[in-house]
C-alpha cells in the first residue's frame, strides 16, 4: 500500500476546504466539497499576494456563471478588495443576490452570441473593464496553471483516508480539478485511470458547440489549463441522467450536491460497477442549494420529457466524439486532442 507524505504542502486554511471522504457503496468513496473552487480561489488570490500582482488598491475581475465567482467574493471579501464578475443569465438570482451582499459588483451580458453561448460575450466584456482598469487582478480560471496547482493539497487528504486510489472520475469545466488532482496523485499511485465527464454540446472533447442545459461542466471554449493527456477515458453525459443522479445521492446518501455531480457520480457507478474491487473517488464539486427550483422541483423535472431518463440508461462507447445527445463514452487514451480529431479525419 502506497502512502504519501504527511504533511506535504497542505496549510491550515487549505485543510479547512478539504471535501468530507464519504462511502457510495463498495469500492466507490465521493470526494464531497462544499466549495470546491474554494480551492483555486485561495490559491491564486494568495499568491498574487504574496507576488505584488495585488496591491493594496487592486481590483479583481473574473468571467464566471457559477462557483468560482462564489468563492472569488467570498476571499475578495476576507482580503477587502473589490471584485467585478462578469456573467450571464444562467447565474440565478439568489446567487447575485448573495454575490450583491459580499460587495460584488456583476456585469450581466444578456444577448448571447450568433452562436447561441455567452461564454465569448462575457470575454469581450471582461477585455473592456481590464482597458478601463489599469490597476487590476485577472485569476483566469482557464489558463492559469495556478488552478490545476492548486489541488495538490488533495493528495495527502484523499490517499491518507483511502490508502490506495485506482481511479479518479469527475466533471470537467476549466481542467483545474481534474487535471490537477489526477497529476498530483499519479505521483503516487502511477496506474491511476482518470475518468472526464463532460456533456453533449461542450468543445472540450472534440464535439460541436451547442447550447448546452447541463451547467458547471462543457465549456464553450478550450481552456489552456486542459491537459487531455491525463484523461484515459471521457463520457459525455446528457442532463436527464445527470439530474436523476443528484436525486438519487440526496435520498440514498443524504448528500446535497447540484447536477455537475450528479453527472461525475452517474459515470463513477457505472465505472465502479464494471470494476469492482478497484478504489475509485468521484469528485462532488457543486452543492444543491442553488438548484432547488429546477432539478429538486418535480414540476420543473416534468416540464422537459429529456429531464426524466429511466434507470437503466447505460452509455453507449463510441470511437470518436460523435456530437450525439444521449449518453456516451470513448477511450481517450490518454492523447492529444489534436490526436484525436487527426484519428476521426483519417477515419473519414
Amino acid at each position: 500500500m502506497t502512502r504519501v507524505p504527511p504533511g506535504a504542502g497542505v496549510d491550515a486554511v487549505a485543510m479547512d476546504l478539504m471535501p468530507a471522504v464519504v462511502p457510495l457503496g463498495g469500492s466507490l468513496w465521493g470526494a464531497s466539497f462544499k466549495l470546491m473552487k474554494m480551492l483555486p480561489a485561495h490559491h491564486i488570490i494568495d499568491t498574487a499576494l504574496a507576488s505584488g500582482e495585488i496591491g493594496p488598491d487592486t481590483m479583481i475581475v473574473e468571467s464566471t456563471s457559477g462557483t468560482f465567482g462564489v468563492a472569488l467574493a467570498v476571499k475578495a471579501a476576507l482580503i477587502r478588495r473589490p471584485l467585478t464578475l462578469v456573467t450571464d443569465p444562467v447565474m440565478d438570482r439568489r446567487l447575485c443576490r448573495r454575490l450583491a451582499d459580499l460587495g460584488v459588483v456583476i456585469e450581466m451580458c444578456a444577448t448571447p452570441s450568433p452562436r447561441g453561448e455567452f461564454q465569448t460575450m462575457r470575454l469581450a466584456r471582461l477585455a473592456e473593464i481590464r482597458e478601463r482598469h489599469p490597476d487590476h487582478f485577472w485569476p483566469r480560471q482557464y489558463d492559469n496553471p495556478r488552478n490545476p496547482a492548486s489541488y495538490e493539497v488533495l493528495v495527502d487528504h484523499l490517499a491518507g483516508q483511502l490508502g490506495r486510489i485506482d481511479a479518479l472520475i469527475g466533471p470537467v469545466g476549466s481542467g483545474g480539478s481534474m487535471c490537477g488532482t489526477a497529476t498530483a496523485l499519479r505521483a503516487y499511485f502511477p496506474h491511476l485511470v482518470a475518468i472526464g465527464v463532460d456533456t453533449p454540446g461542450s468543445v472540450l472533447f472534440g464535439q460541436p458547440d451547442q447550447v448546452r442545459e447541463l451547467r458547471g461542466l462543457g465549456n464553450s471554449v478550450l481552456p489552456r489549463n486542459l491537459d487531455h493527456t491525463v484523461f484515459d477515458e471521457v463520457h459525455w453525459c446528457p442532463p436527464g441522467v445527470a439530474y436523476r443522479e443528484t436525486r438519487r445521492l440526496h435520498r440514498r446518501h443524504a448528500l446535497f450536491h447540484g447536477p455537475t455531480s450528479g453527472a461525475a457520480l452517474a459515470v463513477a457507478r457505472w465505472w465502479a460497477a464494471r470494476y469492482p474491487g478497484r478504489v475509485a473517488v468521484v469528485m462532488l464539486p457543486d452543492q444543491g442549494d442553488r438548484y432547488i427550483d429546477t432539478v429538486y422541483d418535480e414540476a420543473w423535472l416534468d416540464a422537459d420529457p429529456r429531464r426524466r431518463v429511466s434507470a437503466d440508461v447505460r452509455p453507449r462507447e463510441v470511437p470518436m466524439p460523435s456530437g450525439d445527445p444521449d449518453w456516451t463514452w470513448m477511450r481517450w487514451g490518454r492523447r492529444t486532442l489534436v490526436e484525436v480529431c487527426d484519428e476521426q479525419a483519417l477515419a473519414g
